[in-house]
């Protein structure tokens, strides 16, 4: 299975948060935009300055997202998948889940037309629903 997955299905791993999406650890390729590594390092390092875990957890949840970051393909953004981010939408999504949308339906239109979205958040699984993915982990 190709899986687009974004932060919420990392961070939950790295985190040690329930429900993880455990397909995860099944996927052939885990497939994401280059925005999966700034999201998921922007949330460790908020969760370290408001002292959430102490420095050994985040030295291991760092541990832990660079080695599912490096099981991951990120793809760059592009013209294309900006200028799809910024088309209407059939539901309200946030700009960056817009753009990990953009990126999914490029990636389908162009190289894996079987690509399956992974995420926990719920916006982002009815905006991936309405537009003809199978959805994992919401």
């Amino acid at each position: 299975m190709n899986l687009y997955v974004d932060s919420s299905i990392l961070l939950r791993f790295v985190l040690g948060q329930a429900d993880r999406f455990l397909g995860l650890l099944q996927a052939s390729r885990c497939i994401s935009s280059t925005l999966l590594e700034v999201e998921c390092l922007r949330a460790l390092d908020r969760a370290q300055l408001s002292r959430v875990y102490d420095d050994d957890e985040i030295a291991a949840q760092h541990g832990a997202a660079y080695h599912l970051l490096r099981r991951t393909d990120l793809v760059e953004l592009t013209g294309s998948v900006l200028g799809r981010a910024a088309a209407p939408l059939p539901v309200a999504l946030g700009t960056l889940d817009a753009i990990h949308l953009a990126t999914a339906q490029v990636l389908r239109d162009r190289r894996y037309p079987e690509l399956q979205l992974a995420t926990h958040d719920l916006a982002l699984a009815r905006a991936g629903r309405a537009l003809g993915f199978a959805v994992h982990g919401a």
